[in-house]
């Protein structure tokens, strides 16, 4: 019988152990979204894991949605990307990328040429969003025209040809968070009427067309998609949730990509959707050791992907192995900063 530290066989790779660390935002790039030189030490500290998903990484100029966040656009980042994953190769790891277009979480300050940033419908975020000149609020997105739409899941195949160049093991399609795809998702933020629109089918969509731009650079067996349905971000609601991803999970299934990651930030049970998924399931968000080793054991799940965790703890597989303590991490500099929080917490003696 399985448990959390059995080898999987996960798409294309081989996995020593079934914990994955998730992709988190850690504001470690230049103003030009230039992973910082640290980053590689960061992740390779951190090769252990079963499977490492990096922060999100926006696809286009137009996808940038926050300040010092990383791209996979220019050959400069491209560059840095592969010190990355030359570092966690070097320790014996793999890595995926996580591939993300903001959409409406953008804001012009970063855009090209000050433009608004584009969405399924012209439906605004309430709130702010964090620039270097203090909070700002967000601005009504311009809606994509439907003969843009396809041009514009490409991108996600584009920047995955750019992931494998700088020898990524794979990329993770970012469905989450309220981002891009998750606002074609949400029918309070897509009130299309053409074929983007309307039914769960039709949301559902744009999802499977950026899938499939990534699946045909890369191969399915290298390809992994995040969703977290309802989750409270960035104005997800959601209402028809119940009906949406259950087609989501049957149209991955036809895709034949390599894992769901499923993770639980809001009422909805999106663990269930394991039963609808044909690839490897892993579950993510609110899990202990003991909880995610009885998902694994019970079947519940094929790997379980850990966040906070893993930023005070680099040698996390060992410690939950050893029954170690764990560190907890320093919250003012999770998100901001150099190597102070980033880079310096000792693995166990």
């Amino acid at each position: 019988m399985a448990d959390l530290f059995a080898p999987l066989r996960l798409g294309a790779l081989d996995l020593p152990n079934r914990i994955v660390m998730a992709p988190m935002t850690r504001s470690r790039a230049d103003t030009h979204g230039v992973p910082q030189e640290i980053v590689a030490e960061y992740y390779a500290q951190r090769a252990s894991a079963g499977l490492i998903v990096t922060e999100a990484i926006y696809v286009s100029a137009m996808a940038k949605g926050y300040v010092r966040t990383p791209g996979l656009v220019t050959p400069e980042q491209v560059a840095a990307w592969k010190k990355v994953t030359q570092a966690v190769h070097g320790k014996g790891g793999r890595i995926f990328a996580q591939l993300y277009h903001t959409g409406r979480v953008a804001l012009p300050d970063w855009l090209p040429g000050g433009v608004a940033p584009v969405a399924p419908s012209a439906i605004a975020i309430n709130g702010t969003n964090q620039t270097d000149e203090g909070k700002k609020p967000f601005v009504m997105p311009r809606a994509l025209e439907t003969d843009e739409i396809a041009g514009v899941a490409a991108e996600y195949g584009q920047a995955a040809q750019r992931a494998m160049e700088a020898g990524f093991d794979g990329v993770e399609v970012h469905g989450a968070s309220g981002y891009l795809i998750h606002q074609f998702l949400d029918a309070t933020i897509n009130t299309r009427t053409d074929r983007y629109g309307g039914s769960a089918a039709n949301r559902v969509r744009f999802l499977r067309e950026a899938v499939e731009s990534v699946v045909a650079v890369v191969g399915k067996d290298r390809v992994g998609v995040k969703i977290s349905p309802r989750i409270k971000f960035n104005d997800v609601v959601e209402p028809d949730a119940e009906e949406v991803y259950p087609v989501v999970a049957r149209e991955l299934s036809e895709c034949g990509i390599a894992y769901l990651h499923g993770a639980r930030q809001g009422a909805y049970e999106v663990h269930n959707l394991r039963a609808l998924f044909s690839g490897a399931y892993l579950a993510g968000s609110g899990f202990d050791f003991e909880k995610a080793n009885d998902a694994i054991v019970s079947g519940a799940a094929d790997a379980v992907v850990f966040g906070k965790p893993f930023l005070a703890n680099p040698d996390l597989p060992r410690r939950y192995r050893e029954g170690l303590d764990l560190a907890q991490p320093d919250q003012g500099t999770i998100y901001w900063g150099g190597a102070k929080g980033y880079v310096d917490y000792p693995a166990h003696m």
